[in-house]
Parts: structure tokens; sequence; C-alpha cells
């Protein structure tokens, strides 16, 4: 069937088989299929959806349009996370080591700064010497010799998705849940995965801005995942505000090894604790997910994640005990007293842009200095003056970024509550 058809058939709501999803993918990898024809067909499931049979069949035909990892048997059980992103969301770097420090292994792709919110391979590459650019065989060596290894996706990897992540990019279908669960699941599921644990953040600085449309992309991946074999489990999680109190590059690094020392902030941990349980379970490493805390606990207590961390870093180049600078302080302070009733969360990611750290064109040269430090949360009690974030700025955007920040922070006269870390698991 020609790609004219397929689109007609999906615009008047029938459901695709299989094997015309995969002649579609693989002739448009090809490039038989022309960008339009391309455009006009993700415009159809953006408006018509699809079945989750359909959105398996397509996360099947994406991942299979390149190499996949290949692992030899009897190894360990190979596991990993993604996160929807947000500010301050730096769970990948102390969960992967302390996974590895359990004994599972985590071949980790990553990606980059996305809009406003930060990217982990930026926040790792603010170590001194640190590489996350790998061919598949060095990442698996990497994987194989420390038990983690976080880096970019070989351009071999998922070639289908960058195509068609960059169409989507600019017809305005960037929104559509099963493109989106495709495109995540496609390269989750080429690393060759016998877990996968997704934490889908909602609120003022996700993807998702409400709690529903988080829990309906969360149902989608969890599903196709199992669909395709893969156990998988997901948490809705808070991002109305920043996770842990450091937002940027190098003072996510400090606030991560914080965390590997038994330490940091309270809602780092949990959320770093509450994703690797899901996947020891799933793997049988524990067998029940109390249990899995506490062995997650242990590593982060007693110093293996940290040497498991140590060890990925040095693996790739990175020099741990080099110096991250910190540009200089900035306080900015209440206005009035009240209570801290909204954080607009995305404008948070966009002030720390605004001070290079993060990018405002593809190819633009970060400031790995630059942040913030978030000393209020939502539902705190707070005084005129009295200071609620210090940033992190040089010359560069500073004005602009003190105002984008403090109008970023709404104060009232009402008590509010905070909002709760994990808001649902989906499995």
């Amino acid at each position: 069937m020609n790609p004219v058809q397929l689109i007609s058939r999906k615009r008047d709501g029938a459901e695709l088989s299989a094997a015309e999803i995969g002649e579609l993918i693989g002739g448009y990898v090809r490039g038989d299929v022309p960008d339009y024809q391309m455009s006009a067909w993700a415009m159809a499931v953006f408006l018509r959806g699809m079945t989750t049979a359909e959105t398996a069949a397509l996360t099947d035909s994406m991942l299979r349009s390149g190499v996949v990892f290949e692992w030899a048997k009897g190894g360990k059980r190979k596991v990993d996370k993604h996160s929807s992103g947000g500010i301050g969301d730096k769970v990948s770097i102390p969960l992967a080591p302390a996974l590895a420090a359990c004994g599972l292994e985590v071949p980790m792709i990553s990606g980059r700064g996305l809009g406003a919110t930060g990217g982990t391979l930026d926040k790792l590459e603010a170590i001194p010497g640190l590489r996350t650019n790998f061919s598949i065989e060095e990442a698996q060596r990497i994987s194989g010799e420390v038990g983690c290894v976080i880096c970019a996706a070989s351009e071999k990897l998922v070639p289908a998705d960058r195509k068609l992540y960059a169409l989507r990019d600019v017809t305005g279908t960037v929104p559509s849940i099963p493109l989106i669960t495709a495109s995540i699941m496609s390269k989750k599921l080429a690393e060759g995965l016998d877990a996968l644990v997704l934490d889908v953040k909602w609120g003022s600085g996700a993807f998702m801005k409400s709690r529903a449309d988080a829990a309906a992309l969360a149902t989608s991946l969890v599903n196709t995942g199992k669909r395709m074999g893969v156990p998988t489990v997901a948490l809705v999680t808070d991002m109305n505000q920043p996770l842990g109190r450091l937002a940027g590059n190098a003072v996510e690094i400090d606030e991560s090894v914080e965390c590997l020392q038994g330490a940091g902030p309270a809602d780092l941990r949990l959320l770093t604790i509450e994703l690797g349980a899901e996947l020891l379970v799933a793997t049988k490493v524990a067998s029940d997910l109390a249990s899995a805390r506490t062995k997650l606990e242990k590593t982060l207590d007693d110093g293996s994640a940290f040497a498991a961390f140590e060890r990925m870093v040095a693996a790739q180049g990175g020099n741990l005990s080099a110096p991250r600078p910190r540009a200089a302080r900035v306080v900015i302070t209440a206005e009035r007293s009240g209570y801290i009733q909204q954080i607009d969360t995305e404008a948070l990611g966009w002030a720390i842009i605004e001070l290079g750290g993060g990018r405002k064109q593809l190819g633009d040269q970060l400031d790995y200095s630059t942040g913030l430090e978030m000393l209020v949360r939502i539902g705190d009690q707070v005084s005129a003056g009295q200071p609620l974030v210090e940033i992190f700025a040089g010359d560069r955007g500073r004005d602009s970024a003190k105002r984008m920040i403090q109008q970023a922070i709404t104060i009232g006269d009402a008590p509010v509550d905070p909002p709760p870390l994990i808001a649902e698991r989906i499995t």
C-alpha cells in the first residue's frame, strides 16, 4: 500500500497493521517517503491517535531502523530509567551508579537540554574531561566494566526517531502521545533492556502541565513497554518546583555527589530510591519494594554508589576532583511577606538559559558555572526581604534572569499545602 493510502486510512480513523506501519517507517528512513507525506501522516496521528498495538508497532519499527544493543547471554540484568524532564532533575546521575552497586548494569542513553529543561549530558560535561559521545561498542564496554555508562545516542541508533522528531518539531505534532511514546521507547528499548522505569513529570516546569496528561503519557509508555516484552513501570512526579535545591550544570553535579555520599536534599534522595526500587523488584534483585529501598539506601550511605560513580566518570575520561567553579552569587529576596503559593518552574529554566547555562540556539557554548539555588519551597512562610533564591551569574543575562526569577515566585496571604513528590504509580 502506498503512503497516500496509509495517510488516508489513518485520517479516517482506521487501525493500521504492524506491517503497514513498518513499511511506512522503513520507506521514510530510506528516503522513499518524502517529508511532506510523512508530515501528513504525523498530523493524522496527532488528530486521530493510535491504539496500543499501533503505538507498539511504531516503536518497534523505529527501534529496528538502526542497530540495537546485543548482549552476551548470562550477564548482568540490563536496566534503565527515562525522565520526561524538568528543572533540577538530576536523578539519573546518582541512580545509575546506585543500581550498578546493587549488581545491575545500566547502559543509559541520555540527552541534552530541551527547551527550558536541562540535559543530563550537559550536566555531566561540567566535569572536566568527561566524554559522552561513544560508539555503541565503546558504550557497551564501559557499561560492562563499570556497571553503568551515561552517554549520547550513537547516530546508528534509531535513525527513524531523529528524522521524525525533526519533522514533528516543525509541524506542530510534538505533543502527540503516541509519537512521544514511540520516540522515547524506541531509544530505550534499543538498549536491549530487561526492565525500564519511567519518571513522567507534571506541573509548571514539565512538558505535561496537568497531572491527567502526564498520567495518560505514563500509561501509554507502560503499555507499550509491556507489549514489547519489557517490564515497565512509571511514576508520575511533581515538577511544580525544582527537584532538589540546585539547578544548572556544575551545581547539579555537586548536589548529585552529595546524594551519592548519603546527604543532599530529601526529595532527590527519595525519588532516586523509589525509581531504583522499581527496577530492583522488576529484575528480582529484591523481592519487594521495601527491601529494594533498603538496598539502595545502603549503597548511598556506605559509599559503594559513589565509588561506582567515580569509576564511571574515570572510564568516560572525566576528572571528578578537578574544580567545578560557581559564578558569583546574587541573592533575590522576597518583596513582601506571606506564603510561597506558586513557582513558575519553567521560567526558572529559561532564566538559567539566560545566564548561559543552556542553549538558545543549537551550537551555543554553555557556561557550566551558572545556575541557581532555591532557598524556599511551595508552602513556606516568608518575610519581606528574606532570601528566596541565590543565582550563580556572570555579567551575561544577570539582570534579566533576576527579573524572570522574581516574577516566577508568587507570594500570597493564604497558606498552601506543598504538592506531593510522587503523585501516582502506573503499572
